[in-house]
């Protein structure tokens, strides 16, 4: 096959703090039904590209289990289709765990010349949007370019956070640098590369080891120094969701009458790996406005502005606004759930209040990601009735009833942690 995909899927994600606790960024729950990586996944599959290698590492059987033969892509293929594929040591120091998104694409260089492509088309596994390869693809072959890397402009307050390009008329790309302080455009990389592989292989082997492990610092800057690269703007949805907060937001908007981002395109799908479930049920008190209810729900309570996930359950007199439930949670009787993210297997108690009030004190631990009042509850906690927790609150994972004491209030910028802080084995679940 002319192209090998690669879709880098090994990082932990650690803006987005609790929810990668227990399973890596790429495998996160999104817009109810999907994970992240779906998306990659399936602008592969709906560009014509079919020979799909996944590198995973941080916590990767939650993936693993998402993914398996790729069936749901139509990966399932004896020539091409999907493999996984993992770190692993040997002789050479070169190997061994992941460093950065080069020194992963380096440990798999016999895979890629295995496959003997004629192009290497480099992704994230965590990235939002909807895209055409081929198109980049033809893009890339039309300039005769040896690298072409995809490209968005981006708000210049967030400009810092990217790679940024500069380039010239006919997009030859002049200059990259890798998340400046003092940008001077707002050309930034989307993290997407269509390599020549002959290119990738030689800069690989050249450039690549545990310390100089990463494209956009240490293998695109001597590749634009020497040889022919370009640019490809695309002007399409794309979303990083590299926050807990800019995650929220993301999943939020596709509850909007017209959202910028269509799941319902027949011409464009988002495969996943679905269990089946029963249809979403509303009991007589019931309902949902501007929000995504996925199948073997039960809504007994009332949803606004919110993405409810498979197999989550809304008592009667709860009220759900704003808020991203995972699967299999329960928010019991007459609770109060607002400007949340909980993840799965979660009860929150009866006549509990989740996000109350309006003092946005910043979380004392995680300062810098918890500031503009959204809290987060981790997988599986047990919440108290009666209980109220207010902004910027973070609960950890699997905490319990007894971990709150008497308390019956939580106060905005609180982390909830189990008593004594005991140690939480880190055993991986979905």
């Amino acid at each position: 096959m002319e192209t090998l995909a690669l879709i880098l899927a090994g990082g932990r994600g650690t803006r987005l703090d609790l929810l990668t606790e227990y399973r890596a960024k790429p495998s996160v729950p999104f817009a109810g039904k999907l994970r992240l990586i779906d998306f990659a996944l399936s602008n592969c599959v709906n560009s014509g590209i079919y020979n799909v290698g996944v590198l995973t590492q941080y916590l990767p059987m939650s993936l693993h289990d998402h993914i398996g033969i790729g069936k749901p892509w139509d990966l399932d293929r004896k020539i091409g289709g999907v493999n996984l594929l993992q770190p692993y040591t040997g002789r050479d120091k070169k190997y061994g765990w992941y460093q950065g998104t080069a020194h992963a694409v380096c440990q798999n260089i016999n895979y890629i010349k295995k496959n003997n492509p004629k192009y290497v088309l480099i992704l994230s596994g965590d990235h939002v949007y909807k895209m055409d390869y081929s198109q980049m693809i033809d893009h890339h072959r039309q300039k005769g370019a040896e690298l072409t890397i995809a490209a968005q402009r981006v708000p210049w307050e967030e400009a810092s956070r990217f790679g940024i390009l500069e380039t010239d008329d006919n997009l030859e790309i002049l200059d990259f640098k890798e998340k400046p302080e003092e940008p001077l455009n707002n050309l930034a990389s989307m993290g997407i590369y269509v390599f020549n592989a002959d290119l990738l292989i030689d800069m690989l082997e050249e450039y690549c080891n545990q310390e100089n492990s990463d494209f956009g610092h240490h293998i695109i800057p001597p590749i634009i120094e020497r040889s022919k690269t370009f640019s490809y703007e695309f002007e399409g949805y794309w979303r990083d969701v590299g926050t807990i907060q800019s995650f929220w937001e993301t999943n939020l908007s596709l509850a909007a009458a017209v959202p910028e981002l269509n799941l319902y395109d027949d011409n464009w799908k988002i495969h996943t790996r679905s269990t089946e479930q029963p249809p979403a049920k509303f009991g007589a008190k019931g309902s949902a406005k501007q929000s995504l209810i996925s199948s073997g729900s039960i809504i007994n309570g009332i949803v606004e502005n919110s993405i409810i996930s498979p197999g989550a359950y809304i008592e009667e007199g709860a009220v759900v606004r704003d808020s991203i439930i995972f699967n299999n949670t329960r928010i019991k009787a007459d609770s109060i759930v607002f400007s949340s993210v909980i993840d799965k297997g979660v009860v929150v108690g009866e006549k509990s209040n989740i996000g109350f009030g309006n003092d946005l004190t910043a979380n004392v631990d995680k300062p810098n990601l918890y500031k503009t009042g959204l809290t987060v509850i981790g997988k599986g906690a047990v919440i108290p009735n009666k209980i109220k927790i207010g902004r910027n609150c973070r609960v950890l994972p699997y905490i319990e009833e007894k971990d709150f004491g008497d308390k019956k209030e939580i106060a905005s910028g609180t982390t909830v942690k189990p008593v004594m802080d005991k140690e939480l084995s880190l055993v991986e679940t979905g």
